[in-house]
């Protein structure tokens, strides 16, 4: 399966995304979307999963979790906006995130593009970075990948253009 990942979109999609993610078989986005329509041209080009962020407001949070914890590919996922880094979890996820074991963990909300593994925890951890015109990065960032057969392959990040 081909994953596309993004964050912090903040209701700018740019329009790269869909060249991109033209071969994607689903798209993943790790919170703060900004708004509803953004999240429904995304649905309506590929099938979407996606976690609310600070940002987000009530419409949807109704719509989207938290925390997203799914299997993917026999790949435990745990999704979320806010979620920190290996090893420096947020303090209230940290133990969570021992518990249930995720062989993923994706967050958002740094704006900081991050692929890193946690040995410790034995995970792969993945910030997409931002790719919408608000936060301080300079460069706007996707993350594109391969889940077969339990693992994670072919990671790609792929920077678009102002």
């Amino acid at each position: 399966m081909k994953i596309g990942l993004m964050s912090d979109t903040h209701s700018y999609l740019h329009p790269k995304v869909f060249h991109h993610f033209e071969k994607v078989d689903q798209i993943w986005h790790a919170g703060d979307i900004g708004n509803m329509a953004l999240a429904d041209e995304l649905e309506a080009f590929k099938p979407f999963r996606a976690v609310w962020g600070n940002v987000d407001g009530q419409e949807l949070r109704v719509r989207y979790p938290e925390h997203d914890l799914f299997t993917c590919e026999g790949v435990k996922v745990w999704m979320t906006h806010i979620g920190g880094y290996p090893p420096r979890y947020t303090t209230a996820l940290k133990p969570y995130i021992k518990q249930k074991r995720p062989q993923l963990f994706i967050s958002g909300h740094s704006h900081i593009l991050k692929i890193m593994p946690d040995p410790a925890l034995q995970l792969l951890h993945i910030n997409p970075g931002a790719c919408g015109k608000q936060g301080w990065h300079k460069v706007k960032t996707l993350v594109r990948f391969d889940i077969v057969k339990g693992e994670m392959k072919n990671m790609e990040v792929i920077e678009l253009p102002d």
